[in-house]
């Protein structure tokens, strides 16, 4: 009789099947995604409103810090946004939890890049594929070089955030939730991997570097279900390639290093001047890292990245 006397199931219209999730009154993950795009445009077409007329004034090194301010800002708020209007969920619950991990993660994320990346730089120098010229303290003076470091590491720590908040964070968790994890590290990978089309230099091979590196960097996410090994990860990464070793950084070249060196060796390998991700050498040297990911995270309970 209980059977009987259950309320039949309301039945669903075709428009909510297409945009309501099946068991939450919240658009489904695509359609979120799509709509967290669309506040983005926004935020970053108010923001060009507002503060248009400064950028204008500035040149160089201040316009292009100005600029990627501005990039943050209007990431940070378009997710933030979403989040609690269209996911139903906290910002935190991203995976931003001020917890243990916070600083731990963060510094352990930047010592495996560097590794990373010392394992590439050392792998051409010994092959000969790689000259080193000098340090930068040699030709630009001790304090400018530390002024360069520190504005360089500053940069990467944005550029880290605003990736890793959209990458590992928006893209990555909604999409998990609309099909599964598979999809979720694959899709937030490739959508990373082409978000740097317009980068100078990039080919076909670039991008499935940096799909490879997007895969990499989800790995240190799945682990612990925090964003901060990965932003640790991706600051290091940025930071050591570019900043310490003296590699183009996904094509850009204009970065102060601490070494100057040039890279002579076949571009398929090392990447030429789209730097290592666009080579084969990057391959071995993620498989390095993913192991200290591993290893790192051994034993990790990821309820809430605890």
């Amino acid at each position: 009789m209980a059977d009987l006397d259950r309320p039949a199931p309301q039945r669903r219209s075709f428009i909510a099947r297409i945009f309501l999730s099946p068991d939450e009154r919240r658009l489904r993950a695509g359609w979120r995604i799509v709509a967290q795009f669309l506040l983005l445009f926004i935020c970053l077409n108010l923001l060009g409103l507002l503060l248009g007329g400064i950028l204008t004034s500035l040149s160089g090194d201040a316009a292009m810090l100005f600029s990627l301010v501005i990039s943050v800002v209007a990431i940070t708020v378009s997710i933030y946004l979403a989040r609690r209007a269209l996911d139903r969920r906290s910002f935190v619950s991203l995976g931003l939890y001020l917890n243990r991990w916070v600083v731990r993660d963060v510094l352990a994320g930047i010592a495996v890049s560097g590794i990373i990346m010392g394992v590439v730089y050392l792998s051409e120098w010994a092959i000969g594929w790689l000259r080193f010229d000098s340090f930068s303290w040699k030709t630009q003076g001790f304090s400018q070089a530390l002024i360069n470091t520190a504005g360089g590491l500053l940069v990467f720590v944005i550029v880290a955030w605003q990736e890793e908040l959209l990458s590992r964070g928006y893209w990555l968790q909604n999409i998990e939730q609309g099909l599964n994890l598979f999809w979720g590290v694959l899709l937030s990978s490739l959508l990373f991997a082409l978000l740097h089309l317009g980068n100078p230099n990039v080919s076909w091979v670039a991008v499935l570097g940096l799909l490879a590196g997007g895969v990499f960097l989800a790995f240190g996410y799945v682990r612990t279900r925090l964003l901060w090994l990965p932003i640790g990860l991706h600051i290091g990464w940025n930071f050591f390639e570019g900043t310490v070793f003296g590699f183009p950084v996904s094509g850009l070249s204009f970065i102060p290093r601490l070494i100057n060196q040039q890279v002579k060796g076949p571009e398929l390998i090392t990447g030429g001047a789209f730097g290592p991700e666009a080579g084969l050498v990057i391959l071995p040297a993620l498989l390095v890292g993913a192991i200290l990911v591993y290893y790192y995270t051994k034993g990790r309970n990821t309820d809430q990245g605890g």
